[in-house]
């Protein structure tokens, strides 16, 4: 994924993480600028681009031929894709070897046969919830809007939210809470700034999002 350039947002120490408040009834709701609206918003395009179509859109005419359609049985070359879609049948922890590995590769195969569709198919719907709901705000002056979700629509924006991290932190190639750490601290100059500081603000937005889903 492009990452936003430093003209495309505040520096750092002038901004503030956006925090979503719980709504009577359910659903959240957020303050954004237009900033920041517009990082977002480019972000879930490049999410959904980086997905790419599903298979079921090249057969619109007989959707019922969509769920009989098999999804690929190897793991993506891209490594933000394999990230978002990763091996169901995989321990980090320990590779094994010979006929464990040959079995576990098997299992992973068929799974991912059958998911990664629907899978994909989940989040470009969560990615497009995203834009539309940003493309429908109404301004609330001062170069702003309060973005008000349903509950469906947040748990929409949770997932996609998780999904441009992940993508975000592949890239970076940011692996626990030591890396972002280190990244944070990155001299303002360093190319990969802007990146660690949108992949810090989504984690903000991301927490307080699943602090008012909590029941």
């Amino acid at each position: 994924m492009t990452r936003p350039r430093p003209q495309d947002r505040k520096q750092p120490n002038a901004a503030m993480p956006g925090t979503f408040e719980p709504l009577p009834g359910g659903g959240a709701a957020v303050a954004l600028d237009d900033v920041e609206i517009s990082i977002i918003r480019s972000l879930a395009v490049q999410l959904m681009e980086l997905i790419g179509p599903g298979p079921a859109e090249d057969d619109a005419a007989d959707p019922l031929a969509g769920l009989f359609t098999e999804g690929p049985s190897e793991p993506p070359s891209d490594p933000v894709l394999r990230r978002l879609f990763p091996d169901a049948y995989s321990d980090p922890e320990g590779a094994p070897r010979g006929k464990e590995a040959e079995e576990q590769r098997a299992h992973s195969a068929e799974f991912r046969r059958y998911t990664e569709n629907d899978l994909r198919a989940g989040k470009r719907d969560n990615a497009l919830a995203v834009i539309r709901s940003l493309d429908a705000l109404a301004p609330a002056g001062e170069g702003g809007a309060v973005l008000r979700l349903s509950p469906e629509a947040s748990r929409q924006w949770l997932g996609a939210l998780n999904d441009l991290r992940l993508a975000i932190g592949s890239r970076l190639e940011i692996r626990d809470e030591d890396d972002s750490d280190l990244l944070f601290h990155l001299p303002d100059e360093d190319p990969r700034k802007p990146m660690v500081m949108a992949y810090l603000w989504l984690g903000g937005l991301q927490e307080t999002l699943v602090t008012t889903l909590m029941p």
